[in-house]
């Protein structure tokens, strides 16, 4: 190819690199703000009600036993600091042991709660099964629902918790042993049922924006592909 060309490619691929991420910041402040929305649902719920504190340990379930023999029926999802997400890597030598997380279920990264690897699976999310160096978690019936819960650990009062109970390093393994010792500040479990609905509402628009998000990141490749090979098919 031709310097003149090759430079007539540079510009036109540099042009076309700055307006996806253009509109992938866009998309990315979107996300954002209706992260943040779901936060303000939190809030709201707490100062606007007559809370109770209580013990972590006391309103949440550890979920401990293993899938066992029909683990290969399930996908193995993980926490990251956007939620929930499908496993990096496949099970291990004893996949029996896999915990299973279906619908209300939060679960975390133990070495990565700190900078927020948490999940959580909803009604409409496929269930699956998660490593067990992992905690998962259920909200007790009649004391705090589960979606609730999981913006509110994700929320600053939950990363307020989080911090209290840590011991300074950044990997550090934080089990639910440590993180039942933890407070929490719950309004009456109607009032969290309630805002649990409207925070419900919020999943499809975030699922909607990181749809759009997954496919603007497979743009960059394709212009790549179209430039160097110009009879590729976009």
């Amino acid at each position: 190819m031709p310097l003149d060309q090759q430079r007539r490619v540079a510009f036109k691929l540099k042009t076309q690199f700055e307006e996806v991420e253009t509109a992938r910041k866009a998309l990315a402040s979107q996300r954002q703000e209706i992260i943040n929305l779901g936060y303000a649902y939190i809030r709201a719920s707490i100062e606007q009600s007559d809370t109770s504190e209580f013990r972590l340990g006391d309103v949440l379930d550890e979920v401990k036993k293993g899938i066992g023999e029909n683990w290969a029926d399930y996908p193995v999802l993980g926490a990251t600091r956007d939620g929930l997400a499908p496993a990096r890597e496949p099970p291990g030598k004893q996949p029996q042991r896999y915990k299973p997380v279906f619908a209300g279920t939060v679960f975390y990264n133990p070495m990565r709660i700190l900078i927020g690897s948490i999940a959580y699976v909803d009604d409409n999310d496929q269930p699956g099964i998660t490593s067990p160096d992992y905690v998962a978690l259920q909200g007790k019936a009649g004391k705090v629902d589960s979606r609730w819960f999981y913006y509110w650990l994700r929320s600053p009062y939950g990363v307020q918790c989080i911090n209290s109970l840590a011991r300074g390093a950044v990997r550090e393994r934080m089990l639910f042993n440590r993180l039942a010792e933890g407070a929490i500040r719950l309004p009456p479990y109607r009032e969290q049922l309630r805002v649990s609905k409207a925070l419900a509402q919020l999943q499809p628009l975030k699922a909607a924006v990181q749809r759009q998000l997954d496919d603007l990141n497979k743009i960059p490749e394709r212009l790549l592909a179209l430039a160097f090979n110009p009879g590729a098919k976009e």
